[in-house]
C-alpha cells in the first residue's frame, strides 16, 4: 500500500524516498536462489519464460548475488512470531478484544485466548514465546534481527545498479485446497520467495504468469524503497494492460 496515512505513524510522504533514479528497466535475477532445493520443475521452467517475455518487452535482465538472501525464511519465521507473541500479550480479555468468563480471571485468560485465536495464531504465539524467553533470546531471535540488517542491505545495495528483482512467487504451483492442513511446515517452506521484501520493508508484487493444469503460477518482482511504481509498470506491461 502506498501513501501517507495521518493516523498511521508507520506510513511514509512521497518525499521520503529520493526520486533521482530513473526506471532503466533492469530486472536483477537471483538465479542461485531460485535455484534452490525444493523449487518444483514446473516453476523454473515458467520462470524462465517469464525472464524471456520480459527481454521481448525491452527489459534488461542481469544475475545478481544476493549470499544471506536465503536465510529469509529461517530470520522471519524467528522475528515475525516473536512480534506476534509480544504484540497479542494485550488481548488477555481485560483490556482489549474477546472477553471469555471463566471461574476466575485465569480462567477468563485461558477461555479468551484459547477461543479467540485460532490453531495457527496459537501455533505461532507459543513459537514466539519460545524463542523469546531466557535463555533462547540472543540465540534466536537477537541472531535473526542481525540477519535481518544483514539481508535489508545486501537488497537495497543491489537497487544501486538495477530496478526490479525477479523471482518465483512460491516454490511449487498452489497446492489444492486442504491438502497441507495438516503440515505446517510445508506451508511455511512455501514462503521463501515472498518473505524478503518482509524482511527488508521492501515494496513487492505477485503477477499471474501461467498454469500447471488448472494451478496457477506467480512470479514476483522487489522493487527499492519508494519506488512502487515501478512495480506497476512492469506488471502491466507483463500483463499486457
Amino acid at each position: 500500500m502506498k501513501g501517507q496515512d495521518p493516523l498511521d505513524s508507520t506510513t511514509t510522504t512521497d518525499k521520503t524516498y529520493s526520486k533521482s533514479k530513473k526506471f532503466s528497466k533492469t530486472i536483477g535475477v537471483p538465479r542461485g536462489f531460485v535455484k534452490s532445493e525444493g523449487v518444483d520443475e514446473n516453476v523454473r521452467n515458467n520462470f524462465e519464460e517469464a525472464i524471456k517475455k520480459f527481454e521481448s518487452l525491452g527489459y534488461r535482465i542481469t544475475d545478481i548475488k544476493l549470499p544471506h538472501i536465503k536465510y529469509s525464511l529461517a530470520s522471519y519465521y524467528i522475528i515475525m512470531p516473536a512480534e506476534a507473541s509480544s504484540n497479542l500479550a494485550r488481548f488477555d480479555g481485560v483490556k482489549y478484544g474477546l472477553h471469555k468468563d471463566g471461574k476466575d480471571v485465569i480462567e477468563d485468560y485461558f477461555k479468551t485466548r484459547g477461543e479467540g485465536f485460532g490453531r495457527e495464531v496459537r501455533r505461532r504465539i507459543i513459537l514466539g514465546a519460545y524463542v523469546l524467553s531466557s535463555g533462547y533470546y540472543d540465540e534466536y531471535y537477537g541472531s535473526a534481527l542481525k540477519m535481518k540488517k544483514l539481508i535489508a542491505d545486501e537488497l537495497n545495495e543491489s537497487f544501486a545498479q538495477i530496478d526490479l528483482i525477479l523471482t518465483p512467487t512460491t516454490p511449487t504451483p498452489a497446492f489444492k485446497l486442504g491438502e497441507k492442513v495438516t503440515n505446517p511446515l510445508s506451508m511455511y517452506l512455501a514462503d521463501i520467495f515472498t518473505v524478503p521484501a518482509n524482511i527488508a520493508g521492501l515494496p513487492s508484487i505477485s503477477i499471474p504468469s501461467g498454469l500447471v493444469g488448472v494451478l496457477p503460477l506467480g512470479i514476483e518482482l522487489t522493487a527499492g524503497l519508494g519506488k512502487e511504481e515501478n512495480l506497476f509498470v512492469a506488471g502491466k506491461e507483463f500483463l499486457g494492460e
